[in-house]
């Protein structure tokens, strides 16, 4: 692989409170895609805007970031929700940072879902399809960040929905090639973060919690901003990749257009 996506949840913070280190101004420089928190699990109005501008100046696509209704746990508690709610959920929360990107000119790159909306997208036929089949209806031509080999990446694959697969640097993967879902992210080295993700690009191949090497195929690489230690493993994994040639972009679609205003 000599190019790849790197993408970071950006915007996770609410009001006057930030969510992990507070250094997404840093962030940003060292990535291609930004996930904006939009308003569920995090995030308010004010700070998407100040997000999206951020993203704008540095040429950062602009994706939204929806999650559970749930500020308290940040998304990372599953909640019992239909099909339908859900997609609606997600709809309402994309429709809100895409109004605020075309006020500054720009349209959304991608959506992704948050945290343990994520995981049962990955996992559950029914939402899946029924978030995926309205997004066919808002924007077919829409990038969706999803899991390789899940659920979501199969319907929207079948669907025509366009996918942009997912590693992850900061998550363990087990032998079934699904990432360790984990509430609370321990301290980790940014040496071996960066060779993690470098060895997945060149071989192909992560070590998993069982210790084996499994197959892994990917677009872009996440890495999230609530890792501690977040912007120096960034720095990290940006310089390792650069040095083994990987260049870093949004390769699988042109920048966002402007927006009719």
């Amino acid at each position: 692989m000599q190019t790849v996506d790197l993408n970071s949840d950006m915007g996770e913070g609410f009001g006057p409170w930030l969510i992990g280190d507070g250094v997404d101004h840093e962030l940003m420089a060292f990535i291609s895609s930004a996930n904006v928190a939009t308003g569920f699990h995090a995030g308010d109005p004010s700070t998407m805007r100040s997000t999206i501008e951020r993203a704008k100046a540095l040429g950062v696509g602009v994706g939204a970031h929806p999650g559970f209704r749930d500020l308290v746990g940040f998304g990372r508690r599953h909640i019992n929700a239909s099909a339908q709610e859900i997609a609606d959920d997600i709809l309402y929360q994309l429709g809100a940072l895409r109004e605020l990107a075309r006020a500054q000119g720009i349209e959304l790159s991608h959506v992704k879902p948050h945290g343990a909306l994520y995981m049962h997208l990955a996992r559950d036929e029914v939402a899946a399809r029924a978030v995926v089949e309205h997004l066919q209806r808002v924007d077919p031509a829409l990038p969706l960040f999803c899991m390789p080999g899940s659920v979501i990446w199969r319907v929207a694959t079948e669907l025509g929905q366009p996918t942009v697969r997912e590693f992850y640097a900061d998550r363990d993967y087990d032998n079934t090639g699904s990432i360790v879902f984990t509430r609370k992210t321990r301290p980790l080295d940014p040496d071996e973060v960066a060779a993690k993700v470098v060895r997945a690009c060149l071989e192909g191949v992560v070590r998993t919690v069982e210790g084996q090497d499994v197959a892994i195929d990917f677009d872009s690489i996440c890495l999230h901003s609530d890792t501690p230690g977040a912007l120096p493993i960034m720095q990290k994994t940006h310089e390792a990749l650069l040095k083994a040639g990987v260049s870093i972009c949004r390769h699988w679609a042109t920048p966002p257009k402007p927006s009719a205003r």
